[in-house]
């Protein structure tokens, strides 16, 4: 099987891919309040998502995340997550703000979907809804118990933490994922996108003063699990909650990155934090049904891969696309 590997011998064994760009929230450090989103032609096909996705594991990727926006919110969802689980990979996993999970729970499940990330960033509705601004926290609280009693086994919630906005919540945050046996993970804010609800500069969090948090209440103990993504996860001494950390600015982690994304439109980024990118939309109707062209093309991007990223938190905004455009 040919494998991926970059110019800074680092092997690329996990895809993200974003099925949409639109989305039921309009999270602050996310997207604008007010989004122009990407006119359906633009948008590849599920059946397009599903080849991208075949290639890959084709090509020796080991773990598929579906991303969005909101994936939920992509009309066929549960057809491509039927079409993906049919691939059998050990991981196989989708990021979501959990407001459709009630729906689709059980759907995604028995279609092989075998782990979640659900965004939850406050306990406080009110807060909750400031921070989506149009999220229902209820309807959160309520799909994550409808996943776990689906049969999701691990269910890991990510929290963005924002310096005078949720960061006193963090340790409640713990407790949550401890009463619920969930993982979380604790999520510097990263400068994509040019965002008018909060000076970044101001509301930064690292991952070091979010640990000193936690550990004022709960000691935690390093591990070396991994998820293949850039979590380093820690464990608590009567908890089988396990505690990650996603640090970009403050525990850099590129030289170990094994990731790519592929975007809703079908840009093949190698990096989160670069610019540099292959347009597998055009390659897929140029050549429509030809695999072969497809995976030549991901061969040939490998290189493109930089060794790093340069994200800074000063507030300056390195990349102009909003997370959404990105994939989570």
């Amino acid at each position: 099987m040919t494998t991926l590997i970059d110019d800074f011998n680092r092997r690329v064994r996990y895809v993200r891919i974003s099925v949409t760009d639109r989305c039921d929230f309009r999270c602050v450090y996310c997207m604008s309040e007010e989004m122009t989103f990407l006119p359906r032609a633009q948008v590849l096909t599920l059946e397009e998502l599903s080849m991208v996705a075949r290639a890959f594991v084709e090509l020796g990727v080991e773990k598929v995340r579906l991303t969005g926006g909101e994936p939920l919110v992509r009309r066929g969802i549960e057809q491509l997550v039927d079409e993906i689980g049919s691939l059998g990979l050990d991981d196989f996993a989708m990021t979501t703000n959990g407001a459709g999970l009630v729906k689709h729970a059980q759907a995604l499940r028995d279609g092989g979907l075998k782990r979640l990330n659900i965004s939850l960033d406050s306990l406080d509705a009110e807060k909750f809804r400031q921070l989506t601004r149009t999220g229902d926290l209820h309807k959160v609280i309520d799909g994550i118990r409808a996943a776990r009693d689906v049969g999701f086994e691990r269910i890991k919630l990510n929290a963005v933490v924002l310096k005078g906005r949720n960061d006193d919540e963090v340790v409640d945050l713990v407790e949550f994922a401890r009463r619920e046996a969930l993982d979380i993970s604790f999520i510097e804010e990263m400068p994509l996108g040019d965002v008018s609800d909060h000076s970044r500069a101001e509301t930064f969090c690292s991952s070091d003063e979010v640990q000193e948090l936690i550990e004022a209440r709960y000691p935690l103990l390093p591990t070396t699990e991994s998820t293949l993504g850039p979590s380093r996860y820690f464990r608590m001494a009567d908890s089988d909650s396990r505690i990650g950390f996603i640090s970009p600015h403050s525990h850099n982690f590129c030289s170990t990155c094994n990731r790519v994304r592929v975007t809703v439109e079908g840009r093949l980024l190698l990096c989160l934090g670069n610019e540099h990118s292959v347009d597998l939309r055009a390659v897929l109707r140029r050549h429509p049904g030809d695999m072969d062209a497809l995976k030549a093309a991901i061969i040939d991007a490998m290189p493109l891969k930089p060794e790093r990223h340069h994200f800074t938190t000063d507030g300056d905004v390195q990349v102009v696309r909003f997370m959404n455009m990105t994939g989570g």
